[in-house]
């Protein structure tokens, strides 16, 4: 008698002899046909396990940014201070978001978005960070979903959705408050392209419309996204093959060809919307501080840095070892042989790819890079940065494209015995930027940590040494110390590299101020005032030379000082306004010294110290109103004045 391992065996044997008779019979298809039907929820199952995942990795990677607060580069402008977005979403803040041309932009969804913010978490940090998370990862499945449907390749359009969810140099644009703008004009440039592809694929006004309508959320929330255009035609070429004479018809998502004058013409609306942002955007940048550097970086030093960053760019996605918020421009310290090198590496990879007509995607992803860079590569230089990680968010992804869809077909080519290594290796790179990444994240938990980090990738950086500087100065004065040694370090360093850094002139001048050498601190104030091109450092010029001539008694230089601050203006800042007043109250308190002088008695010197508190000298004042309580210990007021005195400080 058969054993019930002999009989399994004698069933799988006649099941795989009728398949054959099948197959012979009807071919391949009749085998499909009799194929037991795949249940609804397994196929559902299958179709989201790529999206599950997606989300898994990028939250994995990004999550410990719900711990970090708001950097102190930008984010105060744009959210902590900026109370035309602290009002809720009313008629007055939309009115003041489209109309708003502040920052040098104009991108009123960005401001809407951090309207809608401030409204819901206020001042707490991890939810505007959730926000910006949310965004990303929205963006990751929609890169995904776009790639997999347009190109009909699964696996590699997860693998490019990979490497743009939690490769490190995107990291700054999620974990930035302020880049706000990046991951949500992201959203709107996909669903652009979305929309596009079904516009190609059956061509009508509405689908057009549509893809009008999400161009221009985008261009509403950061004006980066001018090059679209251009992008779309791109696209056209590859992967959805729409250029007739150029290319087969696509199989994986079939769309009608046209000429290359069609494809350009249906353009052309979009490209006016293009060019009326633009317009815009200069008009916001017109007299604006932050295009004045263009004056100061000459057109053949903005042309050679742009070269040397395309290549640095590139280097970064490869090795994304030394990132950081800041990299200082490189004017006037460019060596002519490393433009010319990368010139030539960047035009050689331009001719090596214009001579593989049978690999599209190498002139998409090529031209994608080279294209969306344009508007920030620096030719027209706003502010004084010489790069950006976060600049790379929208061109990253043509590399990315390159990269794996190179890779799949050099992996077609390699032994089948070898794949397995292949794969092993993609993993552990996957791997590797995944921990770069979240170390990256842990770099924005403090200003002191994410600015020591500008300063250990990026050693002759003037702007990060003011900015640590003045950390360490906030920390010190926190502690009741008006100057720090090491602080004055930091600003020195700042100098030594730009000797003309007004910031940093301006703090060397407050830490001799603080040190009672005033005559040597006006003099650095006054050479910051002949450097200082930004009207936020000027005030805060005036504002100290006012406060030194104060010192000095010189009480009505110290009110033209004052007087030339409060004319520039700065929002919420009430220095000079409060040291203008006190000018006048500093010249009683002189009065009333001449008086005692010449006359000491207790209301005398009450009364000098009920001025002192006025003008906030709180430890003059305490000794005014003990000198009085010395010449008449009855005098009940000064020490319910002293009492208050001493329970403020504590």
């Amino acid at each position: 008698m058969p054993s019930a391992a002999i009989k399994k065996r004698r069933k799988k044997q006649r099941q795989s002899e009728r398949l054959r008779l099948v197959t012979k019979k009807n071919g391949p298809q009749a085998v499909l046909a009799a194929a037991p039907a795949t249940k609804p929820h397994d196929l559902l199952n299958l179709r989201a396990a790529p999206f599950i995942l997606l989300v898994f990795i990028t939250s994995l990677v990004f999550y410990q940014a719900l711990h970090n607060p708001f950097a102190n580069y930008d984010d105060p402008d744009y959210v902590i201070e900026n109370e035309s977005i602290h009002h809720g979403l009313s008629l007055s803040t939309l009115k003041w978001a489209f109309t708003s041309i502040s920052h040098a932009n104009w991108h009123p969804l960005t401001w809407i978005s951090h309207t809608l913010d401030w409204r819901l978490f206020g001042p707490d940090a991890w939810g505007h960070h959730l926000t910006s998370l949310l965004l990303h990862v929205a963006n990751v499945l929609l890169l995904f979903f776009l790639l997999d449907r347009i190109t009909g390749q699964k696996l590699r359009s997860l693998a490019v959705a990979g490497l743009f969810a939690i490769h490190p140099i995107n990291v700054e644009s999620v974990v930035w408050i302020s880049e706000r703008k990046n991951v949500l004009s992201m959203l709107f440039f996909l669903l652009t392209l979305v929309a596009y592809a079904y516009f190609a694929q059956r061509p009508t006004i509405l689908r057009y419309l549509l893809v009008a309508f999400t161009f221009a959320l985008g261009l509403a929330s950061k004006p980066m996204l001018v090059t679209v255009p251009f992008i779309l035609l791109l696209i056209d070429y590859w992967p959805l093959q729409r250029v007739h004479g150029r290319t087969l018809p696509s199989e994986a998502f079939p769309v009608p060809q046209a000429p290359p004058w069609r494809l350009i013409l249906e353009k052309l609306p979009l490209l006016l919307f293009s060019v009326a942002d633009s317009v815009v955007t200069m008009i916001a940048q017109k007299g604006a501080t932050a295009l004045r550097p263009v004056a100061k970086f000459p057109l053949k030093d903005r042309i050679e840095n742009a070269i040397i960053s395309y290549t640095d760019y590139l280097w970064k996605l490869l090795w994304p070892a030394k990132l950081a918020i800041f990299y200082q421009h490189p004017s006037g310290h460019l060596k002519l042989w490393l433009v010319a090198v990368c010139a030539l590496l960047l035009a050689g990879v331009s001719i090596w790819i214009w001579r593989e007509p049978s690999r599209p995607y190498l002139v998409t992803g090529w031209c994608w890079f080279l294209g969306t860079l344009v508007p920030v590569i620096g030719l027209i230089q706003v502010g004084d940065q010489g790069m950006a990680d976060r600049y790379m968010y929208l061109p990253a992804i043509g590399i990315f494209i390159m990269a794996v869809w190179g890779l799949a077909e050099l992996g077609g080519r390699i032994p089948e015995k070898m794949r397995a290594y292949a794969l092993a290796g993609v993993a552990v790179v996957l791997l590797a930027y995944s921990t770069v990444s979240m170390a990256q994240v842990r770099v924005w938990r403090s200003t002191t940590s994410l600015w020591t980090r500008v300063l250990e990738v990026n050693e002759n950086n003037a702007t990060a040494e003011v900015i640590v500087g003045s950390d360490i100065l906030t920390n010190a004065q926190a502690e009741g110390r008006q100057y720090s040694d090491a602080a004055l370090v930091h600003f020195q360093n700042a100098l030594k590299i730009d000797p003309k850094n007004s910031e940093a002139l301006l703090n060397v001048g407050a830490d001799l101020q603080a040190r009672g050498k005033v005559h040597e601190a006006l003099e650095e104030y006054k050479l910051a005032l002949q450097y200082a091109d930004d009207a936020v450092i000027k005030y805060r010029i005036f504002s100290d030379i006012g406060s030194a001539y104060e010192d000095l008694k010189d009480f009505n230089t110290a009110r033209d000082y004052y007087r030339q601050a409060l004319a520039m203006g700065h929002g919420r800042d009430t220095t000079a306004f409060v040291g203008f007043a006190r000018t006048f109250t500093d010249e009683q308190i002189q009065q009333v010294k001449k008086t005692l002088a010449s006359k000491p008695d207790a209301p005398t010197y009450f009364q000098l110290g009920q001025l002192e508190e006025a003008a906030a000298y709180s430890s003059d004042a305490a000794a005014s109103y003990q000198q009085a309580l010395a010449l008449d210990p009855n005098l009940e007021a000064a020490k319910s004045a002293l009492i208050r005195l001493n329970r403020t400080a504590r």
